[in-house]
């Protein structure tokens, strides 16, 4: 029996995962059926000595953007490989789709995944390379035009794979993973080898897909793109989940705050707060670890310096990674 939740969500009622489309005034509130598209229960791999994936537990709702992230080496690759049933686990369980164990065909057909790095034929051409996956999907053979617009590659349509960039050959395995228009979708390093431009594409074309209520797990180094499409994230280290977090929270005020204040004064005030580690940033500003805003206002008045401004920081995600993961 899947893990069956309520919740509330002011943009439209969710029931088994799927939106039905309904959208109230952003005040209203629906109470709508969640079941998680994707569970892990105590998942580990083991590779020898090496543990790849260690008593892994998450879930992640449907028709949500989820963030799968850590340094290289911490078990997001062989994860996914063990929720598509490419490895088999040494103990625990993962839960596609809400069908436990070794995906069927049935629940494959519904994923889609762009695993490590995608293969492809180099003598075809992009159309052809995505006919030749979709020969056996029902009616690709229709959207295959228009997927291929869809990831801004309707011009290169008809050249091969060959003389394509590293992020063109992204967008065609992106092309091809959509092509049966799955419930699910799988994304290792999506965005390896997209410009600045290809990026806010992306993030667009999975925005669009959540709202449409397809869910999508995704794992990037990409943080500061991680932090505008992802609802929640997972952090692994050394293959254990060591943060699980709504993106909401980990934006929260951190116990750091800045201080701008004139060059002149800077000195008087690394001495003031000397007690809190104040140090210059590589702006000028003065950084001040576990101190409130008027413990330093009232340091640095009694000293006669006067701020331009002292605020507490927000965390990046990127320093959050780095502190659960020991900058490893």
């Amino acid at each position: 029996m899947p893990d069956v939740r309520w919740r509330a969500d002011g943009e439209r009622t969710w029931l088994l995962g799927k939106p039905t489309g309904v959208r109230l005034a952003a005040s209203s509130y629906v109470v709508g059926l969640i079941v998680p598209t994707v569970q892990c229960s105590g998942l580990t791999k083991r590779y020898g000595d090496n543990t790849a994936v260690d008593d892994l537990t998450l879930s992640v709702d449907g028709g949500e953007i989820f963030g799968l992230l850590g340094p290289n080496g911490a078990g997001k690759t062989t994860t996914f490989r063990l929720l598509l049933g490419l490895s088999r686990p040494d103990a625990g369980t993962a839960s596609l789709l809400s069908s436990v164990g070794p995906p069927s065909k049935a629940v494959l057909a519904r994923v889609g995944a762009v695993i490590e790095e995608p293969a492809f034929y180099p003598w075809m051409t992009g159309r052809v390379f995505l006919a030749t996956v979709g020969e056996t999907v029902a009616g690709a053979k229709h959207r295959i035009d228009g997927l291929l617009e869809e990831v801004g590659l309707g011009d290169a349509r008809a050249k091969r794979i060959r003389g394509y960039s590293q992020g063109m050959r992204q967008r065609l395995a992106l092309a091809a993973a959509l092509l049966h228009e799955p419930d699910l979708l799988l994304l290792d390093e999506p965005m390896n080898g997209l410009d600045p431009a290809g990026m806010s594409w992306l993030r667009e074309l999975l925005a669009g897909l959540a709202a449409r209520g397809t869910t999508v797990v995704l794992s990037s180094h990409q943080l500061s793109e991680v932090e505008r499409l992802c609802r929640r994230v997972a952090v692994l280290d050394h293959g254990r989940l060591v943060e699980l977090a709504k993106m909401a929270e980990i934006g929260a005020t951190s116990d750091r705050v800045r201080v701008t204040l004139a060059a002149s004064s800077r000195a008087t005030a690394v001495g003031a707060l000397a007690a809190y580690n104040a140090r210059e940033d590589l702006d000028g500003a003065l950084l001040v670890d576990g101190a409130t805003v008027p413990q330093v206002i009232a340091a640095l008045a009694g000293v006669g310096v006067y701020p331009e401004s002292v605020e507490r920081e927000r965390s990046s995600l990127e320093q959050r990674v780095l502190e659960v993961t020991g900058g490893s």
